[in-house]
């Protein structure tokens, strides 16, 4: 099976953030990934990292205002010198919790603006990040995000996705493939994980509907991991999804899809 980390934006989420490593850590993960370090100070958060044992395997730059709905500027023409400022703010961080990728998302696209401009404005901010990244030795990330959960979103398939970062042309950009997002825009994750791997940074998981644990939904985890396995993926796994119930009631997912795999 593959790794996976705990993503501590949606896991236990019973308390506050700071306290969900030790949780993380006890129930047996050895990494971890979320959203966003910045309401918190960087030695904090690496604090927590340390003494718990884990690993930051991923975070995002960061969005905007995310509290008023907003999911990223990455393709807004008008904001290309805030997003500048958050490539460098999140780099300091990434630098900081030792984290060797971060995730540019890439934001719904604003009305009235022609979509020949969207691309453009993204394709500039993209290399400029994969520019900056390159230079401290960190990846850069991009992720479709269905149109169901967020309408709007402007990077929402893995071709368009792929021929976005063909047309960055940075060796250090790659995609993220979240399983939950690709099964409700497109299905055929086994064939898309099987095509696409080399170009494929970090996978995330949830199972349809519901955005919950394995097994919950309709997507075959024991097969689809077990084929991962046989790909020769080596990345790890965000468990980035929404507890059916309590997070510690549903963990057991991972003893269910292979009773030999505890966790990280």
């Amino acid at each position: 099976m593959p790794r996976f980390a705990a993503n501590l934006t949606m896991l236990f989420t019973e308390v506050p953030f700071l306290q969900r490593f030790e949780r993380a850590a006890s129930a047996g993960f050895t990494a971890v990934e979320f959203l966003f370090p910045y309401a918190w100070p960087a030695e904090v958060i690496k604090a927590e990292l340390d003494q718990h044992g884990l690993t930051l395997v991923l975070h995002n730059l960061p969005a905007a205002d995310w509290e008023a709905g907003e999911r990223g500027i990455a393709c807004h023409p008008d904001r290309v010198q805030e997003f500048c400022a958050g490539v460098r703010q999140g780099i300091s961080y990434a630098k900081a919790l030792g984290v060797s990728q971060l995730n540019c998302l890439a934001g719904k696209a604003p009305a009235g603006v022609a979509d020949a401009l969207l691309r453009q404005t993204l394709v500039q901010n993209l290399r400029f990040a994969a520019a900056e990244l390159k230079n401290v030795g960190l990846k850069l990330l991009i992720e479709p995000i269905n149109t169901y959960d967020i309408p709007g979103f402007y990077v929402n398939r893995t071709a368009q996705a792929l021929a976005i970062l063909d047309e960055v042309g940075a060796d250090n950009a790659y995609l993220q493939y979240d399983v939950y997002h690709a099964q409700r825009m497109e299905g055929e994750l086994a064939a898309t994980l099987q095509q696409h791997l080399a170009r494929i940074g970090h996978i995330q998981l949830a199972d349809n509907p519901g955005r919950h644990e394995p097994g919950t939904g309709e997507i075959n985890f024991r097969y689809l991991l077990a084929r991962l396995d046989e790909l020769g993926y080596t990345g790890w796994v965000g468990c980035e999804y929404k507890p059916l119930t309590t997070t510690l009631a549903g963990v057991g997912w991972r003893e269910n899809i292979d009773p030999s795999h505890a966790a990280g």
